[in-house]
């Protein structure tokens, strides 16, 4: 009897290991496949939406006031790469002390940025830093 359970626990984990290596792949194919991510400012109703792929910035608001102003700015609409060179995940944001701005990381060639966010449009965009 002890070997008969010992052979089913033997036919069972394997399964159910397998299960699980599939379960964390897929997992992680959904997490490499994210092309926007949202980075919170310091500001509760503003968000930083990034396209990771090209650096691609959109300053997001909302708010739970019916005559609020929800919506998105354009913090830059040129890709800071060439479309060949786009890859999921090369660039993320970094916050700073001033809660205006963020650094830019482009994780493969190493380029900086400084993007900084605003209401006013004269006071948004992206500069190379490095």
């Amino acid at each position: 009897m002890i070997t008969f359970i010992l052979f089913c626990f033997a036919i069972i984990s394997p399964a159910q290991n397998q299960e699980i290596q599939n379960h964390t792949f897929q997992e992680k194919q959904i997490v490499e496949n994210n092309i926007y991510k949202l980075f919170p400012t310091k500001n509760f109703w503003t968000f930083i939406k990034l396209d990771t792929r090209n650096g691609r910035m959109w300053q997001v608001h909302f708010t739970i006031e019916k005559k609020g102003i929800s919506g998105e700015l354009v913090l830059n609409s040129m890709p800071l790469v060439e479309i060949g060179n786009e890859i999921n995940g090369r660039f993320t944001l970094y916050p700073t002390e001033n809660m205006y701005n963020f650094l830019l990381l482009d994780q493969i060639d190493g380029h900086v940025y400084q993007a900084q966010w605003s209401m006013d449009e004269k006071n948004r965009g992206v500069m190379l830093i490095y």
